[in-house]
Formats: C-alpha cells, sequence, structure tokens
C-alpha cells in the first residue's frame, strides 16, 4: 500500500483519488470493483455472500467484530441468489470492501438515498470502534453493515449496495463566515420560482420542510404498514399505492405527523452544492428529541447543478417518536454541513455517473413507478 502524492490539499477525497485507492490497495474487494460504484466524492459498499440475523446491534470497542458476533448470532442467510430480510430483524452483512487507510486518511459512511426512502436504517461497523459510521484514520480491516428493515420486508443480494463510503484528509467543515461568501457570489439556496434565499447559518445552512405547495398537490407520503417484499434489484416496479400513503397539503399551514409512522417530504428550498464541495445533512437541533429527520444524509460534488433549474430539492425521510408532532410548512427541519474537496472531483453530480436523483422533487426510491 502506498500513499497517493498526486493527490494534494486537504478536503473530502473526489473520485480520482477513490479510484487510485482501489489501484493501490487503500480499498479492495473480494470482487472487482464496478464502474458504476464511483461517485464524484464517494464509492459504494457492497453486499457480500452472507447475512447474520443477530439479536441486537453492537459496538465492537476493544474487540473486533467477529469476536462479538459470535455471541449474538442467531442464523446465516446466504445472499448468493437473493435472500429476504424481514421487517423488525436485525442483520449483519459483512461487505465485499475492505481498507488499509494511510495514517493521515479517515472514513465515514452513509446509506445511499435509495435504502434511506425505503426506511432501512444501516450503519457500518468496524473493527475495535466505539462509533457507527466513522472510520478511524489509519484504519486496516474489513466493514460490516448492520441492516434493519423497518418499514418494508426487502430482498437483497451480494453485490448490491446499501451504502457508501467517503474519505477525508485533514479538516474538512466549511465556517460559517466562507459559507455566507459563496451564497452571496454563487447563492446555494433557492426558492421554487428560483429566487434566492437569505438562510440561517449556524455551523451549516439552515433548510426547512415543505408541507403546502402552490398547487395544493402531494406533499409526503407515508408507509403502509402491510405490504409486499420490495426486491432492491426491481427498479421502477411497484404501484406507489401499494405501499404509500399520500398525504395532500393541509387547509391549515400545518401537518400533525404521528408517533413512528415513517414518512417522506421535501425540503422547501432547492439546494446547490457547488463542485468543489459536498455536504451532509445533519440534525440542526439534537435537543428537540421528538423525531428523526433522515436517514441518508450525503449529498455529492454538484448536486443541484446543472438541472435546467436552481437548485434540487432535499428529501427528508422522517420518523417521530413517543408523541404526535405539528410541522408547519416552512419550519426549519434539518441544516447542511459544507465540505471543501481536497481537489475539484473529474466529474459532478450526474454528469455521466448513475444518479437517480439529480434532479428530484418529491421523489420516492428508485424502486417505485413514477
Amino acid at each position: 500500500m502506498k500513499n497517493i502524492p498526486e493527490i494534494a490539499g486537504y478536503g473530502v477525497l473526489p473520485i480520482q483519488y477513490l479510484k487510485r485507492a482501489t489501484a493501490h490497495g487503500i480499498i479492495s474487494a473480494e470482487k472487482s470493483f464496478r464502474r458504476d460504484q464511483f461517485q464524484p466524492s464517494s464509492i459504494d459498499l457492497r453486499l457480500g455472500g452472507k447475512a447474520y440475523r443477530i439479536r441486537s446491534s453492537f459496538l465492537p470497542q476493544k474487540r473486533t467484530i467477529r469476536q462479538t458476533l459470535k455471541e449474538l448470532i442467531m442464523y446465516d442467510i446466504n445472499l448468493a441468489n437473493g435472500a429476504i430480510l424481514e421487517k423488525g430483524n436485525v442483520y449483519l452483512i459483512p461487505l465485499l470492501e475492505s481498507l488499509n487507510l494511510p495514517p493521515d486518511v479517515r472514513g465515514r459512511t452513509n446509506p445511499k438515498s435509495s435504502t434511506g426512502r425505503l426506511d432501512i436504517f444501516t450503519r457500518v461497523i468496524s473493527d475495535f470502534s466505539h462509533r457507527f459510521e466513522d472510520i478511524a484514520p489509519g484504519y486496516k480491516g474489513g466493514l460490516f453493515l448492520e441492516v434493519v428493515p423497518r418499514s418494508f420486508t426487502i430482498k437483497v443480494k451480494t453485490g448490491q449496495t446499501l451504502n457508501q463510503l467517503r474519505l477525508f484528509r485533514g479538516q474538512t467543515v466549511i465556517p460559517d463566515e466562507e459559507i455566507r461568501k459563496m451564497h452571496k457570489e454563487a447563492p446555494l439556496l433557492f426558492r421554487d420560482g428560483g429566487g434566492k434565499v437569505n438562510p440561517v447559518i449556524q455551523d451549516g445552512i439552515f433548510l426547512s420542510i415543505e408541507v403546502r405547495n402552490k398547487a395544493n398537490d402531494i406533499v409526503g407520503y407515508m408507509a403502509k404498514k402491510n405490504s409486499t417484499v420490495v426486491d432492491l434489484s426491481k427498479v421502477g416496479k411497484y404501484h406507489i399505492r401499494d405501499f404509500w400513503e399520500p398525504i395532500k397539503a393541509p387547509h391549515e399551514n400545518f401537518l400533525i405527523l404521528e408517533p413512528e409512522e415513517f414518512y417522506i417530504f421535501a425540503s422547501k428550498e432547492r439546494v446547490r452544492v457547488p463542485v468543489a464541495c459536498s455536504a451532509e445533512m445533519v440534525e440542526y437541533d439534537a435537543g428537540s428529541g421528538e423525531l428523526r429527520t433522515h436517514y441518508a444524509g450525503f449529498f455529492d460534488s454538484g448536486f443541484g447543478e446543472g438541472t435546467g433549474r436552481k437548485g434540487t430539492k432535499a428529501v427528508l425521510e422522517v420518523r417521530p417518536h413517543d408523541v404526535p408532532f405539528r410541522v408547519e410548512d416552512g419550519q426549519i427541519f434539518f441544516k447542511l454541513r459544507y465540505e471543501k474537496m481536497s481537489s475539484r472531483p473529474d466529474k459532478a453530480y450526474g454528469q455521466g455517473i448513475g444518479s437517480s436523483y439529480h434532479d428530484q422533487e418529491l421523489k420516492l426510491s428508485k424502486h417505485f413507478m413514477d
């Protein structure tokens, strides 16, 4: 394994670095890498050949994953020809990819957009880790994916991708003053008609939820509790009405969300992520505590650019907890933390790369018919 001198600077490492990393053994895999795994600032990680049904989630902390796994396995499932993962059960799946990171490079993983929109709760675990999703600088070892289907029973197969990996070198978060400057020079947020938004900026840029629109049309969806299996290999296969209850724009300016139901909404604003950046959706106030506002929280470089419109809607995955929760149209709901790239990616999101959500409005996962 060698460090790669061709990529200088600090930030999120771009597609060209990720491709070189696979050639140098920094990222390795049991099967050959596919071209469609690479995005401008991330690489998709693939499911391995077996899933373990386990009793509970865990973090290994002072042990390897396999050492801890022995205490929790109930049974294993062969994924080679596809297999069913039942709603509400906890599974652990070894990934095909392994890491041999340089000492100054760390990693972070996120669910892919389709994963979050199907209410599949996923997070990566690495050996000796005390945190989900974060991969320590210099980490050497395999990766495991915890998978919990929440709303739908799913069918998965070896080689499919439910999550993605980013690599970082040094400090990456763009400070508020620089975000203000970026927004002034070339807006990061727009209204539906293309007008510039004057955002609240505090450790990131705040966005809000849309529960009313000009057409008084559908503003969201709620997952049905009893539906058939979603086969993740089937794109554009399923009728929305068999899995989702549409939510019409209310007469009032608000909706009341029911506890432990799963909802899909869109942002009020349209988002732009410059090619020199990437962004992550983060909870703006952990103290609110009554709901989770997203599962898939990553925006690749160039999201919302080159669509023929100004910006692209963000899609929100929402689950209230414990009590009903009232949300108003335009209520601040989440924020984006912008991060600088170590160098400009060779390709931007949606440019010659398979991107299902490049020009999205309110949109369910790619498995449903438009």
